[in-house]
């Protein structure tokens, strides 16, 4: 995986490689930005570069011994025998304990094929509070040769301990041209109306044009779109929209699905709150806080997925009414 793979962080990147020729390579470093942008595609390439040593044969990142990337498990123990038959399984939400003090078991001895070894936490802010707490020791008395890439989402989100001894890397949303492009290669079967839909909901992230296209929510965006700005007539009136949109997920959808209808909510709010006059913005504003909460809820919640869609439609339906209102 090289930094080809990667358009549109070309200021992440020259940071980056100015630390590492500059012979002070700071031991701790946090990727920020909003979720989709590819913070853990760069930090594994980052990874990749730093560790490498002139004339030693690098091995695939998933087997490398000097990055060490520590993982959520299986969800349960059916998820856990799941894994072990070779099918797909469903994880914890958050990164445990024991995944921290296995890695740190590993840092007591040296990196393997050279002089350096790198840890991938991905993402930092979904760690269980244990696990940010054993964490924090390695940062404080980081092994010689041992250099931290902790993936943020939401940077608010880390204990300012850990922020103090890290070197912030900030990624923003990339250009609707350059999600395009990332789109168009890495799902090239896609329409191209589909893919314009999707770049417009991504607002800059192209996980979320990914996920948007790998849940098939195309006709869920104009829905949204229609609840967002008052609907065809009186705003939703019958909740005839509300009921097209959980007719659109489905009954017994996969999760993530259900994440990324969120995830689309939360990306049209975004880009609704740029035009919107300052009335509408608080509006605006708290809707997101609300589908922002939601997407913390579902990963453990038992939602029924209709009723999860007609939560999600009242959120941007309430949002539509309250720009009739300002």
């Amino acid at each position: 995986m090289g930094e080809s793979s990667l358009f549109g962080h070309e200021a992440a990147w020259l940071q980056w490689h100015a630390a590492l020729a500059s012979g002070r390579m700071h031991h701790g470093w946090i990727l920020a930005g909003p979720q989709g942008l590819g913070k853990g595609l760069f930090a594994r390439a980052a990874a990749a570069e730093l560790v490498a040593a002139p004339g030693i044969a690098q091995p695939p990142l998933a087997h490398h011994p000097d990055i060490l990337i520590p993982e959520h498990p299986p969800e349960n123990k059916e998820e856990a025998k799941k894994r072990e038959d070779g099918q797909a399984y469903a994880t914890k939400r958050a990164i445990p304990i024991d995944q921290i003090r296995l890695m740190q078991q590993r840092l007591i001895t040296r990196p393997t094929l050279g002089t350096r070894r790198a840890v991938i936490i991905d993402p930092a802010d979904d760690m269980e509070k244990a696990a940010v707490n054993a964490l924090l020791k390695s940062l404080e008395e980081p092994p010689a040769g041992t250099f931290f890439l902790l993936v943020a989402h939401r940077l608010g989100r880390l204990l300012p301990t850990i922020r103090s001894r890290c070197r912030v890397l900030r990624f923003a949303p990339l250009a609707d041209d350059v999600v395009g492009r990332i789109l168009a290669e890495a799902a090239p079967q896609v329409d191209a109306a589909t893919r314009a839909a999707a770049v417009a909901a991504a607002q800059g992230s192209p996980g979320v044009a990914l996920g948007f296209v790998a849940a098939g929510l195309g006709g869920a965006h104009g829905l949204m779109l229609r609840l967002l700005r008052g609907g065809d007539a009186g705003g939703d009136a019958g909740i005839a929209l509300r009921g097209a949109l959980a007719e659109k997920l489905g009954p017994r959808p996969p999760r993530e699905r259900l994440l990324a209808l969120i995830e689309l909510a939360r990306a049209l709010l975004a880009g609704e709150l740029r035009a919107a006059p300052p009335a509408r913005q608080a509006r605006i504003i708290e809707a997101y806080s609300a589908l922002t909460r939601l997407a913390g809820q579902a990963p453990s919640y038992n939602f029924e997925p209709p009723l999860l869609a007609l939560e999600i439609a009242g959120v941007l339906a309430g949002v539509a009414g309250a720009g009739r209102d300002a």
